[in-house]
Parts: C-alpha cells; structure tokens; sequence
C-alpha cells in the first residue's frame, strides 16, 4: 500500500518552522502496520499544491495533506484542491457553527474571513475541529481520476498547528482509516529505548545474535540522538509479534541495563514513574544545568507526587547557603569536583527530606576550562539513604547539548539506582 504525506507551508522551506508532522503521522500509521512511502514540504503556492496532490494521487491509495486550510489569504489547500478535483464548495453550517461558537466562548468578535473555513469540497468528511476554527476534511476518490484505472485513493486534509492536527487524526481519521483500508496485513513495530551507549556499540552488541531472526523475519534498525539510541523491530505477517518478542529478549539480555523504556517512553517519564511506584521522593541542586533537570521532572505529570524540590546553585555563595557546601571544599577543590557535587547532593537531600537527592556542577563552556578541567568536565552525585554515588564526565558539547546530556546522564543514574529498577 501507498502511502503518501504532503506538509504545505512556505515558513517549513524557510526554516522558520520545525516540521513535527512527518513524525507524529509517520508513528501513528505504523502503529497500524501502515508504513509512509513517501513524505515532502511544500511552498504555499498553488502550482506547488496542486501539482504535488495529482502526483501523490497517481502513486498512493492514501494522501495526507497538512495546513493551508485556515482563514487568511495564504490558506489555499481547501480550494486547490477543489479546484484539482472539479468539486464545488459548499457551506458546512454544523462547520460554520462551531467557528461561531469558537469565538462567542471567548468573547471575541469573529472576522468575516473566517467564515471561509465552513467551505467544504462536496462529497467530503467533515472533520470537526476540538481546538481551532479550521476543520479537517476527507475525500474518497472512487475512481481516483489519476491513478490507475479502477483504483480509489483516499485524500485526507488536515490543520498545520499540531495541537488540532494531532487530536484530529488519533480520533476522528484512524477509525475512519480501519473503515477504508479494513485488510491490511499484520504489523508490529516497537522500538526500545537505550541510552548511555553509543550507536556502534549497540549494533555491536546485538547484531549477531539477531542475525537468525534479520535473515528475512524481522527488519532492525537504529536511530541515534544526542544522548539515545533508539533500537527499531519490525515485523510483518502472523508471527510478527512472536518475532518480534524473541529480538526484544535478546536484546534485553544484552544490554538490558541501557533500555529505559520503549516506544513512546521518555526518560524523565520513566523515572517519575519508578519513583512513584517505589514511595520514594526527590530533591535536585543544579548549577551548570541551571534548572533543566527540574524542567525535564516537572514537565511529567504526577511528579507532584514525589518532586520536592530544586535548586540552581549557580554561584559558590548559594552552593554555601542553599545546600551547605563547605567553603573550605570550595577552596581546596572548587566548584566544579566530585567533593563539591557529593556534598550539594548531601545538602540538598538533609534540608528537602527526600530520599534521593540528585546535584550536578560542570563547565559549560566555551570558557572557564583548565588544563586539569577541561570545558565540559561535570561531576554528577547521587545521594540516597545509604549511599552517595558521584560520576565525572567529560562532556564536550555546545552549552545547550552540554545541558541535556548532563541531564540525561543524571536522571539514568537515579533510574539505575531505584529499587524498582533492580
């Protein structure tokens, strides 16, 4: 099966804009064991749109079209499209409607412009919009008038800001999609999570003892960012999660102590959730991350239930203050040593009552090394009831990647650390 995603929008061409679409979509059609052929980003001109769908149509049995559909004089997908297919549009009044009641609940006066979002191709979907005025839109194309004689496409259009897109599609497209496409083979896919191991390493590791299972059962694939890698199992057919299974155990019993999670699991999630399901709370002293470990914890929701607090140490005299670093550490180690980490993770720990105290102090650069400390030295600690753990690092990076390795660094060693983990 053909699957095809064009993203409109001349500000994604200009940079201007991160194209998140590509991923979501991407992942949630192979969730449903169907995999996108083909992707591209477009300008917002009309050759451009109208080209580029009668090119998809002649290839896929599926098209995906985002943005373009809101009110303003850029927003030309809904009518390109039309115009490409020979179909009028029509006033939706459940569509006009809900655009009015958008703006009466806001006490907001509504532009007669945005009245042109309640034109709908005919013969289309609607689909409504929980968070925005511009509805989605789907069109089955039986014939499909570009592609091969007999075939059908269906052509789905949907909003370019992903907080309607997204809503959208995981409610109102996929059942529509199981009603269009009911027989599509088995699919499994699961990606485990790793991190503190570098890419090489893990193929390395792992791609040997799979090799019975990537002669033709399962396809592997790695995916490394900055900090992760990913490890990628897909199977097709009826054995496929039987495969896929046995990859995972193998995998796990090789380097079992890197996996954090799988799939959609991010690291800071997956800590709050072992400390949630062991009692146990947490109190954090940053000063090179200057408050991102907090960030990354209390962006989780339930982390209310087991983060105390945190604190940015920045300066020596608030390492002294806050957390209780001795000044006599300060002098004969300096700010940045295992002796200065131990003790704001001690500190921080004795004045939160948590328990588990995490503190990191490094050089961020581009200056400020030395010839016995480089830029992007850190010292991480961890301090518990029985014990204080610390770990040095040289981490020579930009400031802001300096930031989330630290961080992802950190949050693995109380991941590691936890009960719930051993």
């Amino acid at each position: 099966m053909e699957i095809e995603i064009i993203n409109t929008g001349s500000e994604l061409l200009l940079g201007r804009v991160l194209n998140t679409h590509q991923q979501f979509l991407c992942s949630q059609l192979a969730n449903l064991g169907m995999v996108v052929t083909r992707q591209v980003a477009i300008s917002d001109t009309g050759p451009a749109i109208q080209n580029a769908v009668r090119e998809a149509l002649g290839r896929a049995e599926l098209i995906i079209v985002t943005g373009g559909l809101g009110p303003t004089s850029d927003d030309i997908t809904r009518d390109l499209i039309a115009e490409l297919l020979g179909k009028k549009l029509r006033v939706d009044a459940e569509a006009l409607s809900r655009i009015e009641q958008f703006f009466a609940q806001r006490n907001r006066r509504m532009p007669e412009t945005t009245k042109v979002q309640a034109l709908v191709p005919e013969g289309s979907i609607v689909l409504q919009n929980a968070h925005g005025t511009a509805p989605g839109l789907v069109i089955e194309l039986d014939p499909n008038p570009f592609g091969s004689a007999g075939k059908r496409a269906v052509l789905v259009m949907l909003p370019g800001p992903p907080r309607e897109l997204r809503p959208m599609f995981s409610k109102q497209v996929i059942p529509l999609l199981g009603k269009y496409f009911p027989k599509l083979t088995a699919f499994v896919c699961r990606t485990l999570k790793t991190t503190g191991i570098g890419e090489s390493y893990v193929e390395e590791k792992i791609a040997g003892p799979l090799k019975h299972l990537t002669d033709g059962r399962i396809e592997l694939g790695y995916c490394a960012r900055v900090g992760e890698v990913d490890v990628r199992l897909v199977a097709h057919g009826a054995d496929g999660e039987c495969c896929v299974a046995e990859a995972e155990k193998i995998i796990s019993g090789l380097i079992g102590a890197h996996i954090f999670g799988r799939d959609d699991d991010v690291l800071e999630e997956v800590v709050v959730r072992q400390l949630i399901a062991a009692k146990k709370t947490l109190a954090i002293a940053e000063s090179c991350t200057g408050g991102f470990i907090c960030h990354r914890i209390t962006n989780v929701p339930g982390a209310s239930e087991v983060f105390l607090n945190g604190m940015v140490t920045y300066s020596n005299e608030s390492k002294q203050r806050l957390v209780g670093v001795h000044s006599e550490t300060l002098a004969q180690f300096g700010a940045v040593s295992e002796a200065t980490a131990r003790e704001m993770a001690e500190g921080a720990r004795l004045r939160s009552n948590a328990d588990y105290a995490i503190a990191v102090t490094g050089i961020a650069g581009p200056g400020g090394g030395s010839t016995e400390k480089p830029v992007g030295t850190v010292f991480i600690a961890l301090a518990g009831a029985e014990k204080t753990v610390t770990q040095q690092h040289l981490l020579q990076y930009d400031r802001e990647t300096f930031k989330f390795v630290t961080s992802q660094l950190a949050l693995d060693l109380l991941r590691r650390t936890l009960p719930l983990h051993r």
